[in-house]
This record gives structure tokens, C-alpha cells and sequence, in this order.
């Protein structure tokens, strides 16, 4: 008998069972294998069906993005005009960058670092731009948006619209051919009431100072000049030199600072016009009453001088109200800001635009005009005399801008009217925003008649003594031989201005020089302001370079 082969017995229940008592174990495995092939192939089909038919538009739609590739295209931004027309700022046109999905347009800014205070400059947005975007056309990430000045101020204006342009790309992303191109719709240019040949003569007089320079045109507030030096060059944050921008940041002269709008500094004696007005408001003091100058007042145990006594040790004597202006008498306005109290110059100063914002729209500082309250409250000390008597002269407590003088000084140009300053181009004098300041008409000519003295033989402004312009043109068109001498002199402009000295509190110990002007004096065209840091006295230092400016202004050929 073969053993191999298993014998049949009778199992209890009937049934046949062959020996042994094991199945075949080969045929677990091949049904298991079975099990998980068909598992895999309808996992295959349930992910084909899903695929294909599930999600097939979705996927075939990603291929197509895939094949297409949209680039945006960056609008042109506006360009800057000064009044004349002249380009300031203007954008290259789009042109693809590394990143492949934009086209960019580069800014370029064509004047020196004379504009760079009001034109600004533009920078990659931060969140806190991308937030507070209030523009119609909205920003986006990545987007370069206006950081300061006019590129701030007018950024709607400036940016344009987004354009869009398809693509298709093969699989490693070249560019196989343009599908279709959306433009974009180029900013809206701005022309600035500046006047970019003067703004260059001021940059040019300021090298290597610290200062400012302001002018305006009286009857409509227009900006002509609006210099603030040290300057920067602005195409530095355009092309994204962090080295040098950084550099800029740390300078300790703050190139970055606009001392023009900015800059808090004592008015010094400029302050004496708006002191004046006010004693004559305020019926404290009459045109012609006069005030001794013995050189010293006292005022408990502190002295003060007048600036005169102080440089030669001689006194103006019996000084009235526009000898007051024409000598920048401090003795006069000692007495007459006691008369006065620091409420009341306080309240006459806010009235000339001093402790308030111009209005300019550019970043400012609004300056300070102390009072008794403002002391306690601020410093925690009681106001004494010989605080008012510096405020009466422009000094200790009280701060104010360049702008701030410049736009106070335009009332007695303009029939007694603050303006507030406009950057752009006016079509009209209907354009121009001012309110009347309420002083008489006896004030107002009052107040002109010692502008006026003070540029004139006497007064403290000694370059204008004699202004003339056009003497050398004049004598070269000369025909008739008998004119050609008095003709060489040119023609004599009368103006109405102010100077000023300021104390600094500086290590170097040097005051602020101050001058402000307006000219023609009957039909006055122009106010200019001039701040120098640490410059010295007004008439010696800032009063040159305003002589300079205007002889530019009214020499050129329209």
C-alpha cells in the first residue's frame, strides 16, 4: 500500500474527510493575492473615474494654467511737472523682470537732489500700505507705492491701472507666444506750482549749509521754491540701494529731514511783524508812540539787551513803531509784549497761522506759541516777565516752520489774507484757499511802511539798500549813449522784508539766520523765506542768498 497517499475513514457525521486534518496552504496565499490585485485595480479605476470624470474639468483646467501664464504689467506712473512744464519724474515704459510674472516700470527722477524734499520717493508697499491703500486702484503685493512728498500725497493720481498679459509657456516655462494683451492705463501727470530754475538756485546757495529756503506766490499761496538742505538723491530708494539709503538714515546732518516743513526753530525777530499788529489791535500802542532804547531793560534780576547795545554798545534812542521794524528794535517789543501778556500774543500769533499746520499736505510740524498754561502744564514751572519778553522777540519757548513764516509774511503782501500753501499749478486765483486776518487797513500799511524801512537805507537788511536787476542787459541793449550809464544800473526794486536772529542752543554756539521778503513792494509777485542752521545773523548770512534768488527771478527771460 502506498502511505503517501491518504486513506479513507468514516467520520462520525457521515462525511468523507481525507487524512491528514490540513487544507493546502498554497491556496490562502493565491486567494489573499487575489483579494489585493483586485483591490489595487478597482482603487485604479475608482481613481481613473474620479479623474476623468469627477474632476476632470478641474484638472484639465489646471493644465491650461499651467500652459498659460498671465503677466502683470505695471502702469506707468504719472509724471511730476514744475510750472513750466519741465519733467521732474517720469516712469520708463514696462519691461518683464527676473520674476517672470511682471512687467515693471522704472521711475526716473531728472532733477538734482534740489526736489527731492517735495517730490519724495516711491518703495516696495509694506502691509501696513497694502492695509491702508484707500486708492480705487488697489495695491498689491509687490507693488512700489509713493513713501513722501508729492509721490505720497498724489499716489492715486500717479499709479494708473494694472495691465494683463497671457502667455503660453512650455514645460519649463519659455514663453512660446503672446495670447492676448489687457494695457494699462498710464497715471495721471501732476504739474507742481514749483519753479525748478529757482529751486536749483536755492539748492546751488545752500551747498554745504543747513537751511531752508520758502517762497511763495502771495496772492494764491502757490509754491514756488521749497528747498531743505542737505538733500537726498531719491533714485536711491527707487533702485532699491539699501547700503546707501541706509547710509542717508544714519547721516548726522538728516538729509531726510524736510527743515523746510519740519524744522521747529525760534523765529526771532521775524516774530516782530505779528507782535506789532497786535499792539495795534490791541490798542496797547499807537504808530506813533515812542519807546526809549537805553540798550537794557530789567525785568527783576535778569537783563535784557537790545541786539544793538549788545554788538557796538550804542542805542537807537526814541524808537516808534516802524523804526522798531526798520532797526529790529528789541527794546521796543520787550515794553510792548509786557503790555501785551503772552495770552494776547499768543492769540495774534495763532491768528498769522503760527501754532497750526499750513495745510500743505506734506508732512509738517504746527511749532509752539507758549503761554502761562502751556508752561505749567508742559514744563511745570509758573511763566514769568522775562518769558515774555523773549517771546516778544521770537525767542525762548515759541517754534515755528520756514512755511509757517513764509505764509504769515504773505499777509502784507496780499491786502491782509493767509493762504494756505498749494503745491500744484493754480489755473486762477478761484483755486486759492485764504481768510481774511483780521487786522485794519491802518495795521496792514503800518506794519508794510517798516518792511519797508527795513530794507532801505538805516534798516538791518543792508544787501537790499539799493536792489537792482537787469543792469547788465539793459546796458547792452543801451542805443542811446547819454542813457547807457543810468541804464547800466539797472532797475531799482523796492521790497518789504524782515531779518532775523536766532538762538540755537547748539553746540556751536552760532544762532539761526532768518530773512523773509516780499517783492515788488507795490504789487508784490513773490514771498520768499531763507533759514540757515547755525548760520549767524540774518542779514549777514540768509539775506544774501534771498538777494540772489530774486535777482534770478526777476532777471530771466519769461
Amino acid at each position: 500500500m502506498n502511505r503517501n497517499l491518504p486513506f479513507l475513514e468514516k467520520g462520525s457525521t457521515g462525511s468523507i474527510s481525507f487524512g491528514g486534518g490540513n487544507s493546502n496552504p498554497f491556496r490562502f496565499v493565491f486567494l489573499l493575492y487575489v483579494v489585493v490585485v483586485s483591490a489595487f485595480f478597482l482603487m485604479v479605476i475608482v481613481r481613473l473615474f474620479q479623474l476623468t470624470i469627477v474632476k476632470g474639468n478641474y484638472y484639465a483646467q489646471l493644465a491650461e494654467d499651467n500652459r498659460i501664464h498671465e503677466i502683470i504689467i505695471e502702469a506707468p506712473r504719472g509724471k511730476i511737472l514744475d510750472r513750466k512744464g519741465i519733467t521732474l519724474a517720469a516712469s520708463t515704459t514696462p519691461d518683464i523682470t527676473e520674476t517672470k510674472d511682471r512687467m515693471s516700470s522704472k521711475r526716473l527722477y531728472y532733477s538734482s537732489e534740489a526736489t527731492s524734499h517735495i517730490l519724495g520717493y516711491r518703495q516696495i508697499a509694506d502691509s501696513k500700505d497694502l492695509e491702508k491703500d484707500a486708492c480705487l486702484n488697489k495695491l498689491k503685493l509687490g507693488d512700489k507705492t509713493g513713501k513722501k512728498g508729492v509721490e505720497q500725497l498724489y499716489e492715486c493720481d500717479l499709479r494708473g491701472v494694472k495691465g494683463k498679459k497671457l502667455v503660453e509657456v512650455d514645460a519649463l516655462g519659455n514663453q512660446i507666444k503672446t495670447l492676448s494683451i489687457l494695457p494699462p492705463v498710464p497715471g495721471k501727470d501732476i504739474q507742481l506750482a514749483l519753479d525748478s530754475v529757482l529751486q536749483e538756485k536755492a539748492h546751488a546757495l545752500l551747498k554745504d549749509q543747513k537751511g531752508s529756503v520758502v517762497a511763495l506766490k502771495p496772492q494764491t499761496g502757490e509754491v514756488l521754491v521749497l528747498e531743505s538742505a542737505p538733500g537726498f538723491d531719491p533714485q536711491l530708494f527707487e533702485d532699491g540701494d539699501t547700503k546707501r539709503t541706509q547710509e542717508l538714515i544714519l547721516d548726522e546732518n538728516k538729509p531726510l529731514f524736510n527743515r523746510a516743513l519740519e524744522g521747529n526753530y525760534p523765529p526771532g525777530s521775524t516774530f516782530k511783524m505779528f507782535i506789532a499788529s497786535a499792539g495795534l489791535e490791541e490798542g496797547v500802542i499807537t504808530p506813533e508812540e515812542t519807546i526809549e532804547d537805553k540798550g537794557v531793560l530789567e525785568a527783576g534780576p535778569l537783563k535784557f539787551h537790545n541786539w544793538y547795545y549788545l554788538e557796538y554798545g550804542k542805542t537807537d534812542g526814541e524808537v516808534d513803531l516802524i523804526k522798531s521794524l526798520q532797526r529790529s528794535n528789541d527794546i521796543y517789543y520787550y515794553v510792548l509784549g509786557g503790555k501785551l501778556g503772552p495770552e494776547k500774543i499768543k492769540k495774534w500769533a495763532e491768528a498769522f497761522g503760527f501754532q497750526n499746520k499750513t495745510g500743505i499736505g506734506l508732512y509738517e510740524n504746527a511749532g509752539i506759541v507758549p503761554s502761562s498754561f502751556w508752561k505749567e502744564q508742559v514744563l511745570g514751572e509758573r511763566w514769568y516777565l522775562g518769558d515774555t519778553y523773549n517771546l516778544s522777540i521770537g525767542q525762548g519757548y515759541v517754534t515755528s516752520t520756514p512755511l509757517q513764516v513764509a505764509a504769515a509774511t504773505a499777509v502784507f503782501a496780499n491786502d491782509g489774507y493767509l493762504c494756505r500753501p498749494q503745491l500744484l499749478k493754480s489755473s486762477s486765483e478761484k483755486d486759492r484757499n485764504c481768510k481774511k486776518v483780521p487786522i485794519s487797513d491802518s495795521t496792514y500799511s503800518i506794519v508794510r511802511q517798516g518792511m519797508k524801512a527795513a530794507c532801505a537805507t538805516g534798516g538791518t537788511a543792508y544787501p537790499f539798500f539799493d536792489f537792482r536787476v537787469g543792469g547788465n542787459i539793459a546796458s547792452e541793449s543801451a542805443k542811446i549813449a547819454s542813457d547807457e550809464a543810468e541804464l547800466a544800473q539797472g532797475t531799482r526794486i523796492e521790497v518789504g522784508c524782515k531779518t532775523g536772529t536766532a538762538e540755537s542752543h547748539a553746540e556751536s554756539g552760532m544762532p539761526h539766520a532768518w530773512f523773509t521778503i516780499f517783492a515788488p513792494f507795490d504789487d508784490p509777485e513773490i514771498v520768499m523765506t531763507v533759514l540757515i542752521e547755525e548760520g549767524g545773523q540774518g542779514s549777514d548770512v540768509a539775506s544774501p542768498i534771498a538777494k540772489e534768488i530774486l535777482e534770478a527771478y526777476f532777471e530771466r527771460v519769461e
